[in-house]
């Protein structure tokens, strides 16, 4: 048992450090180009996620990327890099698609329902990235996904504080819809063979 334990560990330890060049060069990226944005006097900003403003839609690609200064991004840093990581542990093709979707349907959320105002941050995605990480504890059950739950509790936990309204700078609203929706990007991503399979069964219907 402890053997099995300590191999599951191994290869965990080891596909971590496979993919986590990959993450530093991201977190290197987005410093890099909100140095740049800070040193212009924020211009960038405009493309962050306004709610009910058409143009406010193309925040739901660039607000992740966007942040309002130093503090903002280092308190971000270290919670995208490590969920990052261990969402990539689960796989890497679910690791973008989860992505894909964790922004996608959060941005909207937060579009449709989210208070006036320039919505920018990872914050949203971190989010994501944790319930995505914790209900993969659930619904795949194993010593990797148990480790990565634990880890991701035990020092991100206070991410669950977030998901209600506490005070005007925080969009909770981000928050909340982002972990809603790594939620229902673990469904999909665990259960993407079957739904092609329901998808493929039924599409004769339609044509």
């Amino acid at each position: 048992m402890l053997s099995e334990l300590a191999t599951q560990l191994n290869a965990f330890t080891e596909t971590s450090k496979q993919y986590l060049p990959s993450m530093l060069v991201f977190i290197g990226g987005l410093w890099v180009f909100n140095l740049i944005n800070w040193s212009l006097g924020s211009p960038f900003n405009i493309l962050g996620l306004r709610p009910r403003r058409l143009f406010g839609l193309v925040g739901i690609i660039f607000s992740p990327i966007l942040h309002a200064n130093f503090t903002h991004l280092i308190f971000n840093t270290f919670p995208l890099l490590c969920l990052g990581i261990f969402v990539m542990t689960l796989g890497l093709a679910q690791f973008y698609w989860a992505t894909g979707i964790i922004m996608l349907l959060s941005g909207l959320a937060v579009w449709l329902i989210g208070r006036r105002g320039n919505h920018i941050g990872a914050s949203g995605l971190i989010a994501g990235y944790f319930g995505y990480v914790l209900f993969s504890a659930y619904l795949q059950p194993t010593f990797t996904t148990f480790f990565c739950a634990g880890v991701a509790l035990y020092y991100f936990g206070g991410i669950l504080f977030s998901l209600v309204p506490t005070d005007a700078e925080t969009s909770w609203e981000g928050h909340l819809s982002g972990f809603l929706s790594g939620l229902l990007a673990n469904y999909l991503c665990t259960n993407a063979d079957y739904l092609f399979q329901f998808v493929q069964s039924y599409s004769k219907y339609f044509r």
